[in-house]
């Protein structure tokens, strides 16, 4: 049972308080967190079971972190949260050889904005249909530019944080998201769909 006295609390004082022993404080960290950090583990590996590994694993390095005196504030707990599941997650994917060492060589500093899906009136029925398909395309990026594009689109995070997220600048977080972006409208006029209409 979360205490209304620990929900209000910043991050960096449940931080405070869990260090000084208070494990209530951790336990509403990774309340407040899960879903987001879940969910960008999950879209990467598309692997319940995988996921909940790595999920733990990464609270178990967080704990381990914050108790070296890794961890520094600057108000950015979720995502650097996040750059440990996703360490994790590419650390996976590298033991496993299913990492495709990209690397982009051109920078942007604009990109296309695209909605990914419309909130309409469409049914719980299209909605999870054109989820679906959405997904599935989704997959076929290259990780580079999925990675980002899941940080930005479903974890809502800036570009900022998503640079920092993933130790690129920002230029090259703006570069993954316009290829990514692309290659979706490729992939979509390809199979002439009509997911954003």
């Amino acid at each position: 049972m979360i205490s209304m006295m620990h929900s209000n609390l910043s991050d960096q004082e449940l931080i405070s308080n869990y260090l000084k022993g208070d494990n209530a404080s951790f336990e509403i960290l990774v309340y407040r967190h899960k879903r987001k950090v879940y969910s960008s583990i999950i879209v990467l590996v598309k692997d319940p079971q995988l996921a909940d590994d790595i999920f733990q694993d990464t609270f178990i390095k967080v704990i381990d972190k914050l108790h070296s005196k890794k961890y520094k504030d600057e108000g950015k707990f979720l995502a650097w949260v996040i750059r440990v599941a996703h360490n994790l997650v590419i650390d996976h994917f590298r033991r496993e050889k299913h990492y495709p060492m990209i690397r982009d060589t051109e920078e942007y500093n604009v990109f296309d904005r695209l909605d990914l899906i419309q909130n309409s009136a469409q049914d719980d029925l299209m909605t999870k249909q054109t989820e679906k398909q959405l997904q599935e395309l989704i997959d076929e990026l290259p990780f580079e530019q999925k990675e980002v594009l899941i940080l930005r689109h479903y974890c809502k995070m800036s570009f900022k944080d998503i640079a920092k997220c993933t130790d690129v600048s920002i230029n090259t977080a703006l570069g993954r998201m316009r290829y990514a972006l692309i290659h979706l409208r490729k992939l979509i006029e390809e199979r002439h769909l009509n997911l954003f209409d």
